[in-house]
C-alpha cells in the first residue's frame, strides 16, 4: 500500500551531502546469544562483561515516541535489530503499536534466528512486521559453530527460516558475512543452496565495525570476487538498482532461479546513498555504522521536552551530518574508536 508523505518535497530533510533521513534503525537490546567472532567474541563479552542495566534501555513507549518523531521528519523504514532482538520481551506488541504510527510503511526485523519458532513468527506477522532478515554464515556446523562459538547449528537456522516463510514474512534475506579463510569456501554452496527458494543470499564484505574484531583487510572477500564465483557456475545478471538508500547490489541468474545481492562497504562505498540513523539500545543516535559516541536523545526523552523540540534537535543534527567513513577509509582512521555493531545493529 502507498502511503504519501507528510512532508512536500521543499520539506524533506537531507545532510550536507544532500542524503534525506528515510531509515531509522532501532537497537532493542545490545544482548546476544550469540558470540560470532567477527561482532562479539567471547575474549571480550565473556561472563564478566557488563551489558546496559534494565533502567537505562529505552521503554517500549519512549521507542514508540521516537519513532513518531522521526516518521514526522520523514523515515518510512523501520529496522528492528540488536544484539538480538528477539531477546527483548513484549517484541510483538511493541511491533504493533510501531505499525499504527503515520508514515511508517516497512517494518523489518534482523535475527540470528535461534528463538524464531513458527508460533513466534506468526505472532510479529500478525503484529505488523512485514519482513525479516535471517543471519546464517555458513552451511556446514564445523564452520558456523566456529563462527557462532556457541555450538549453535545450521539446521536449528534453516528452521527458523521456514518458520518465517510459513508465517508470511517475506521477502526473506539471509545475510552472510565472507571472511577469507574463514567461511568464504561456502559461497557457492550457499548460492546454490537458496537458488529456487525465492530467498534471497546477501553477501556481505567483512567489515570493521566497532574495535574488538580484530577486522584486516586481508580478510575481506571482494564483492566481484564472489560475484564472479557464482556467476562461474551460474551466470548472473545486474538488476537495475533500487532507490536511493538502498545498499546492496542486486543480481539475478539468467535462469530464473531468484536473485542474489553483494553489500560492499568496503571495496565499493555507497556512503552517498545513505539513508539511515541509528538509534542504540539506550537512546543514542548514530549518524553512521561506524559512528563514535552518538547523540543522546534518551535524556530529553526522560525530561519534560516537548516532540516539537526533539524533533528540531534531531533535524538539527541531521542537517550537519557529513560521515562517510567508508569513503574515508584509511591508516588515518584506522586509530578511530568505534561503537561496537552489537550495540546498534548491522
Amino acid at each position: 500500500m502507498h502511503v504519501e508523505s507528510h512532508e512536500s518535497e521543499q520539506d524533506v530533510l537531507v545532510d550536507t551531502l544532500q542524503r534525506p533521513l528515510r531509515d531509522l534503525r532501532i537497537s532493542l537490546t545490545d544482548r546476544c546469544n550469540f558470540r560470532c567472532t567477527y561482532c562479539m567474541p567471547k575474549e571480550i563479552f565473556g561472563p564478566n562483561f557488563e551489558f546496559l542495566r534494565p533502567k537505562v534501555l529505552l521503554t517500549d513507549d519512549e521507542i514508540v515516541r521516537i519513532t513518531r518523531i522521526f516518521a514526522g521528519l520523514g523515515v518510512n523504514k523501520i529496522r528492528l535489530t540488536g544484539g538480538e532482538p528477539l531477546l527483548r520481551p513484549g517484541l510483538s506488541g511493541l511491533i504493533q503499536r510501531i505499525s499504527t504510527i503515520d508514515g511508517v510503511r516497512d517494518i523489518s526485523l534482523t535475527t540470528n534466528g535461534s528463538l524464531l519458532t513458527l508460533e513466534k513468527a506468526r505472532d510479529l506477522k500478525n503484529a505488523g512486521l512485514h519482513r525479516i532478515n535471517v543471519s546464517l554464515d555458513a552451511l556446514d556446523d564445523r564452520s558456523f559453530m566456529a563462527l557462532n562459538d556457541v555450538d549453535f547449528s545450521v539446521e536449528k537456522v534453516l528452521g527458523a527460516v521456514e518458520a518465517a516463510d510459513r508465517a508470511g514474512l517475506q521477502p526473506i534475506k539471509i545475510n552472510m558475512v565472507v571472511i577469507k579463510g574463514i567461511n568464504d569456501h561456502s559461497v557457492v554452496n550457499m548460492a546454490e543452496h537458496f537458488r529456487g527458494t525465492g530467498y534471497i543470499v546477501r553477501f556481505i564484505e567483512y567489515m570493521d565495525v566497532g574495535n574488538s574484531n580484530g577486522w584486516r583487510l586481508d580478510q575481506v572477500v571482494p564483492a566481484r570476487e564472489i560475484i564472479a564465483r557464482i556467476d562461474q557456475k551460474w551466470p548472473l545478471k545486474p538488476i537495475m538498482q533500487n532507490p536511493v538508500g538502498e545498499v546492496a547490489r542486486r543480481y539475478e541468474y539468467e535462469d530464473g532461479q531468484g536473485e542474489i545481492g553483494v553489500i560492499a562497504s568496503v571495496t565499493q562505498p555507497f556512503c552517498l546513498g545513505c539513508t539511515r540513523a541509528r538509534l542504540s539500545a539506550e537512546g543514542r543516535l548514530f549518524l553512521c555504522l561506524f559512528g563514535t559516541t552518538g547523540y543522546d536523545l534518551r535524556t530529553r526523552l526522560r525530561s519534560m521536552d516537548t516532540d516539537d523540540n526533539i524533533a528540531t534537535y534531531i533535524r538539527n543534527i541531521w542537517s550537519r551530518r557529513d560521515d562517510r567513513y567508508s569513503e574515508l577509509r584509511s591508516s588515518q582512521t584506522d586509530g578511530i574508536r568505534k561503537v561496537e555493531m552489537s550495540h546498534i545493529g548491522g
